[in-house]
Order: structure tokens, then sequence, then C-alpha cells
């Protein structure tokens, strides 16, 4: 499906519906600019460019993106790459990153994106809301390492969907808990995707056991 775009008069706004999972965080910054009961449900115009885009900052699949003709609003990915778990939902991911297959297809650059970790996603590896339909039950609260945690360093994020199998996150990443705090910092993780992990969010071959398939 196209990404639509809403034209105002200092911004442009792009909608992948596809990618969108309600997470309303357009609408908790904006109820003028973002209503789900009105159509077009996008004003552009209706608050400053300036605060349109740190609205849409916030998105956390990267289901909203724009482009403004002030470039000095031209979204920056975040000075650090970070992986956090949503309670009973999906992996948040923001910084440089890249999605490839690994075949060595680029799949995907963007700074924000939502990944599934139920498992159940028609639209692998990005979350679709399946983990409400399977009823994924995991609060996403790994306990903070107590050992000392290394510079993951800069750079870009590179994050492989195995074939039936984890996500193989490569480069500077600090994942966190979905409290917030730092569970790793390093440049190398493997991260369920299957929903069957004892270790959540990481794998332990448990998509062996369940047959995890991920393509379909």
């Amino acid at each position: 499906m196209k990404a639509h775009d809403y034209a105002g008069n200092e911004i442009i706004i792009t909608y992948d519906l596809k990618r969108c999972i309600h997470a309303k965080k357009c609408v908790e910054g904006s109820s003028a600019a973002f209503d789900p009961n009105r159509r077009p449900w996008i004003d552009p115009d209706a608050v400053p460019a300036a605060e349109m885009a740190a609205i849409i900052h916030r998105c956390p699949t990267g289901a909203l993106h724009y482009r403004a003709n002030d470039r000095a609003l031209t979204e920056k990915p975040d000075a650090a790459n970070t992986i956090q778990t949503e309670p009973a939902g999906p992996l948040y991911v923001r910084g440089q990153i890249e999605i490839r297959k690994e075949t060595g297809e680029t799949v995907l650059k963007d700074v924000r994106v939502a990944l599934c970790r139920c498992g159940a996603s028609r639209n692998k590896p990005f979350c679709d809301n399946s983990h409400f339909a399977v009823e994924f039950d995991d609060p996403g609260k790994a306990a903070p390492t107590e050992d000392p945690l290394p510079d993951p360093g800069d750079g870009p994020l590179l994050i492989i969907p195995t074939i039936d199998g984890p996500l193989h996150a490569e480069g500077s990443l600090t994942i966190l808990n979905a409290d917030g705090a730092v569970i790793f910092a390093g440049n190398d993780s493997w991260l369920c995707r299957c929903g069957a992990s004892a270790n959540k969010p990481y794998c332990d071959g448990s998509h062996e056991r369940v047959k995890f398939l991920s393509e379909s």
C-alpha cells in the first residue's frame, strides 16, 4: 500500500497505513492536527510546522514522516540507536536503522520502526498489532544488567530478520526494557521474534521448538 501525503502550507506529512499500529502518539500530541474520526484525518496546518515535526518525531513506528519547507526541521536519527520492548507489544527501534534480508537486499532505511516480537504479524518483520489477537503476554521488563556496560560507540544499526529465526542486530546498540532501563549495550545481539523465548527479548532457540516460520 502506497503511503499517502497530506500537504500543508509549510509541511507535507506522509502516512503509511501498513506500518501504523495506532500507538496514538500523534493524537496525544495534537487532536486538532490528528483526528481519526475526521476526513481527512490529518490537518497539516493545524499547528506550526515545528510543533508538527516534534509530534511526528514521537511516532514509534515510522508510519508518519514529513517534509518541511524549513530545512532546519529535517529529522535526524537519534544520537544513540535504541531498541525498547513495549509491554505485550513490539520492539520499538530508533536511530540510524537499516533492515536487510539475509540475502543482502535492503528492506528499509529509517529512523523509527516497530518490529514484531509475538511471531504472528502478517507484515513481518514489522508489527501489525497481531499481538492483541494472539494475546501475547510479556511485560518487557527484563532486569537491568549489574555488569559494567561497554560503550556501544556510534554509527548505523543493521537488523537482519533471519529466515525462520530471530532478529540479528549488528552495530551500535542499546537495548532498553519497558521501564527504559538499559539491559544491554554493545554491537551484536540476537532478539526473539517468534514470541516463545523464555529469555525475552533475547532469542533462546525456541523458534526451532515452535517451528516458527518467517515467511508464509
